[in-house]
């Protein structure tokens, strides 16, 4: 079995790759390496290009016609960066990945998974959310995956194709094997804050102490990147059976179905990492919201799938990264 993996030499592409190959599904990548790494494809078929590349799609699909599925995991990601510029954002998550489907379409590749985000919701209390929850996306960012759903779910009632978006929580950590992982160079995620300011002997800043969580800083869903990948490759393996008939479009959320506030998490770091993090308290970002964990028993009950690792486990393979990537990569 083969799928397209857009994004596929990106932090969560490479991982999702990683885990298809362990599985016996044969990856390949397409990505414009524009944040992506070319070693993250190594012994993967990998086409350079853009989505909205007509041409070099149509020469994917010539040479691959057996495609079972595409994993459409290319975006741009950043929430401050797309407060900022939010045209960027538009043009690359929604206008692009509309040009990307319309050639899938012609291709007569039908089946789609999505990497969407929990962003999405209307996390305001840091409670839990299933995918019946009220949506309310408050970033560029946030609103280019709602948008997208939304096309996902009108083309998929046209029969143009049938979808499933998941939406990914907070994911940290790193294939185990270490054979890829993050690919930012100044993170703004807060384990990667964590990390470069520990690196860096800086102070960390939690942004935002008054949110309505049980210690006031925000809360995430922190799911390891491995689990997150073990999602994808279920839901290639199970498609068919959870996209059928008249529910062309589902949509699934991937998370731990637990809550880490910000605070717990530099717990957590400061354990692994024999401390030394300097932590300061400071204003929250624009687009942040205080967060949600997942209600995941749909994805448990349609993928047969759980997160099997920990929040623990997620700072102890990032932290194993950072040391093999700073050896292998001195900056």
């Amino acid at each position: 079995m083969k799928v397209l993996i857009t994004g596929g030499a990106g932090y969560i592409g490479s991982t999702v790759a990683s885990s298809c190959l362990d599985a016996g599904i044969e990856p390949l990548i397409l990505d414009d390496l524009s944040t992506g790494r070319q070693e993250y494809a190594k012994g993967r078929t990998l086409y350079r290009g853009d989505i909205a590349d007509g041409a070099l799609v149509d020469r994917i699909a010539s040479e691959h016609p057996d495609i079972h599925a595409v994993i459409h995991c290319a975006a741009r990601i950043v929430v401050s960066e797309s407060v900022s510029q939010p045209l960027a954002y538009y043009d690359s998550n929604v206008g692009r990945g509309i040009q990307l489907l319309q050639h899938l379409e012609r291709n007569s590749i039908r089946r789609i998974i999505f990497s969407s985000s929990a962003s999405i919701y209307a996390a305001d209390d840091g409670t839990g959310v299933d995918e019946s929850a009220g949506l309310n996306p408050s970033s560029p960012y946030a609103r280019t995956k709602a948008q997208f759903e939304d096309i996902l779910r009108d083309a998929s009632m046209s029969g143009s194709v049938r979808a499933l978006s998941l939406r990914y929580f907070n994911p940290i950590g790193t294939d185990p094997q270490l054979r890829s992982g993050p690919t930012a160079v100044n993170p703004t995620h807060a384990l990667g804050r964590m990390t470069t300011a520990w690196r860096d002997h800086e102070p960390f800043t939690v942004t935002g102490t008054d949110w309505p969580t049980r210690d006031g800083s925000g809360l995430r869903d922190f799911i390891h990147v491995w689990d997150l990948a073990r999602a994808h490759v279920r839901a290639v393996e199970r498609f068919d059976d959870v996209v059928t008939g008249d529910a062309a479009f589902r949509a699934l959320n991937v998370g731990t179905g637990r809550g880490t506030t910000v605070r717990e998490l530099v717990s957590i770091f400061q354990e692994m990492c024999g401390g030394g993090l300097v932590v300061r308290d400071g204003p929250r970002r624009p687009g942040d919201v205080a967060g949600a964990f997942a209600i995941v028993h749909a994805a448990e009950k349609s993928l047969g799938w759980s997160a099997e690792l920990s929040v623990a486990d997620g700072v102890r393979d990032a932290l194993a990264w950072f040391r093999h990537d700073s050896t292998a990569n001195p900056h």
